[in-house]
């Protein structure tokens, strides 16, 4: 008797942890639906967005890009071609660099 008193006791602690682990998977997985994510995403943005100004930036362009969407594009290209030359002049000042460098290493 007493060992069947035992794996009943057993039993139920088990079926007790499966109830356990049952619930804490459902709420697992309402976590991962949509409107759980959104909820989720605006409760932080207040806080993530005033804590990062590059949030702030973006915020801006995109309603400048929406409002001025002709403008922005023209803008754009200029922007690209800017930073391609930049990008350019950076290598030849740190060749530029590295040649005097050089130079004054030889002497």
């Amino acid at each position: 008797m007493r060992r069947l008193h035992e794996l009943e006791a057993r039993r139920l602690k088990l079926m007790a942890r499966c109830e356990q682990q049952r619930l804490e998977i459902a709420y697992r997985i309402a976590e991962l639906s949509p409107a759980a994510q959104l909820s989720n995403l605006t409760r932080r943005a207040p806080t993530s967005a005033a804590s990062h100004p590059l949030a702030w930036l973006m915020s801006l362009a995109t309603v400048i890009f929406m409002i001025r969407e002709r403008r922005i594009v023209g803008l754009l290209g200029k922007v690209t071609a800017g930073m391609a030359l930049l990008s350019r002049a950076t290598t030849v000042v740190r060749l530029l660099r590295q040649l005097r460098s050089l130079s004054g290493a030889a002497r």
